[in-house]
């Protein structure tokens, strides 16, 4: 009888694959809008105008530029850092899972802001934007988790 040979088998970090994955949705959505927004295109929304409603408001911009571009520009560094991870040099690599909390915590907190507009001061609900709060709030709980074990002694 042939003995198999037993390997290592290295573990799969699925935070870090679940916000990578998360952080390219992210990419998705805020892309879509960003360009949306840019080509002056109606979003696609199903029977609803709502989203292009949002859209359309004057809180869709910051001096300017377009919060979707801000949401893109947060979710490429949410997805550079979650690359990183493990690939830079251990005195930076600490600071990665710091840099993706603080990130996705902006992230949460003007997305709750921005909800908070779309109830109850622009009356209209954009369904890209309540999927880019999912999303941002998911990479959040996700950090949270990966703070937490790497604060674990362990």
């Amino acid at each position: 009888m042939r003995e198999s040979a037993s390997y290592p088998v290295p573990a799969i970090d699925w935070r870090r694959w679940l916000m990578g994955l998360l952080a390219l949705a992210g990419v998705g959505v805020s892309g879509y809008l960003t360009w949306a927004h840019l080509a002056n295109q109606s979003v696609a929304c199903g029977q609803s105008h709502d989203c292009d409603i949002v859209q359309q408001s004057v809180y869709s911009e910051i001096g300017g530029i377009p919060v979707a571009l801000l949401g893109l520009v947060a979710y490429v560094a949410l997805l550079v850092l979650v690359l990183l991870k493990g690939r830079v040099p251990e005195e930076l690599d600490v600071y990665v899972p710091l840099a993706v909390f603080g990130i996705s915590l902006m992230g949460v907190l003007y997305s709750a802001y921005l909800t908070y507009l779309e109830l109850y001061v622009i009356y209209a609900i954009c369904r890209w934007c309540v999927s880019s709060a999912i999303i941002i709030t998911a990479i959040f709980l996700l950090s949270l988790l990966d703070l937490r074990a790497g604060a674990d002694p362990s």
